[in-house]
């Protein structure tokens, strides 16, 4: 590799890096070509990136980011790393449905969600956090709750208000009769 194509995939991996919520780093070895395939796939569906590239490209891309420094020396052997920016969970969910479990292949070596370290053993912990959407979602209807509420109690008001009305006008025609 030339130092050109270097410096350019240590420039690609930085900018990847710019606006990242999650940072995975997965161990690949002894996955087969056409489950890499595949896992690249699912990562591309649940809007994750996936990179592959030298230990020592994505160490200076790291630092180029900055942040990244407690992590750095933690890339050892083949890896992978997958990036989320809106769901900082979503590669942990591909890769906890992705994960073979009696091969345990990949193998999540690490994760940073929001600049915290996390070991890889926490996987099925970070995959079962709810996405941003789920979050979202559920403040949403918290807060349209007491609204519902207050319609449906106004509503109710007014239904038993018009039932009055009603019998009291059946009255008056049952008395004029």
């Amino acid at each position: 590799m030339t130092k050109t194509k270097k410096e350019e995939v240590v420039a690609e991996v930085a900018e990847l890096l710019n606006g990242a919520s999650g940072l995975y780093s997965i161990d690949f070895t002894g996955l087969t070509v056409a489950n890499a395939i595949r896992l690249r796939r699912e990562f591309k569906k649940a809007g994750v990136t996936y990179k592959v590239a030298k230990n020592t490209l994505v160490k200076r891309a790291l630092r180029d980011a900055g942040g990244y420094d407690h992590i750095v020396d933690k890339f050892i052997g083949q890896t992978g790393i997958a990036i989320g920016y809106d769901d900082p969970a979503a590669p942990a969910r591909v890769l906890n449905d992705f994960i073979d479990p009696k091969l345990e292949i990949p193998k999540l070596n690490f994760a940073v969600i929001e600049k915290e370290f996390m070991a890889g053993s926490e996987l099925k912990a970070i995959a079962a956090m709810p996405s941003r959407k789920d979050i979202l979602g559920s403040i949403v209807g918290a807060l349209n709750a007491p609204a519902s509420g207050i319609v449906g109690v106004i509503n109710a008001v007014m239904r038993d208000l018009s039932s009055v009305i009603e019998e009291v006008a059946k009255q008056k025609e049952g008395a004029a009769a």
